[in-house]
């Protein structure tokens, strides 16, 4: 399936509508009675997609949306990566905060379609990457936004170390995440919290309480 195909799926399977803790931002989001999101992983893969993760506003990352445009100055002038970026929200929040640049990042292809989408939707530019960034420190970002990635340990191992070099030459690392159990044992230290309205179609629970993160300075 092609990136225009792609653009008529998400449009065919969400709806425009507001993340709770962002009433300054529309996105194309998940509507609960559309079948696409309680099919399995065989039928998605028949549609040529992976989990439509990109068509939720997931609790983290309405955290750190929410805290950037609350303090803008975090990311205001600056060039800006939002890794795992899904629909491009947080990425679309450092735009809207005034972001120098902003590149969202996602593996895959259907996600970078969403950014797309979303970020025409609120009149702001993403810069998009469809290609695996961990462990590269070559590219010139001063400020690295990572909203929900840390689901499972496994990837925390993955992610963190490359985070650790990065803050190491000096970049801003800030993280959206709904306090997963081990988070507070990955040596980060919180700088917000918030509480997000999410979805039972992915998650458990339709209310989390999500913080915003940094790596702390022994990390």
């Amino acid at each position: 399936m092609l990136g225009s195909s792609w653009s008529g799926l998400i449009r065919d399977n969400t709806r425009i509508q507001s993340p709770r803790l962002l009433p300054e931002m529309q996105l194309h989001l998940a509507q609960d009675d559309v079948p696409l999101y309680r099919m399995g992983e065989d039928e998605l893969y028949a549609l040529g997609i992976g989990t439509p993760y990109w068509a939720f506003a997931w609790a983290g990352g309405q955290a750190l949306g929410r805290y950037l445009l609350d303090n803008p100055t975090a990311v205001r002038g600056r060039k800006v990566l939002d890794f795992g970026a899904g629909s491009g929200m947080v990425g679309i929040a450092a735009a809207m905060a005034g972001a120098f640049d902003v590149f969202g990042n996602d593996i895959d292809p259907v996600a970078g379609e969403a950014m797309r989408l979303n970020a025409e939707l609120n009149d702001v530019h993403l810069d998009i990457l469809t290609e695996d960034v961990i462990g590269r420190t070559d590219r010139e970002f001063e400020v690295v936004l990572v909203g929900d990635v840390f689901y499972d340990k496994g990837i925390a191992d993955l992610v963190l170390p490359w985070l650790r070099d990065l803050k190491a030459m000096g970049r801003t690392i800030l993280i959206g995440d709904p306090d997963r159990f081990y988070l507070p044992n990955l040596g980060l230290e919180r700088i917000a919290r918030y509480a997000s309205e999410t979805t039972g179609l992915m998650e458990d629970t339709d209310l989390r309480n999500a913080g915003v993160w940094t790596l702390a300075d022994s990390a």
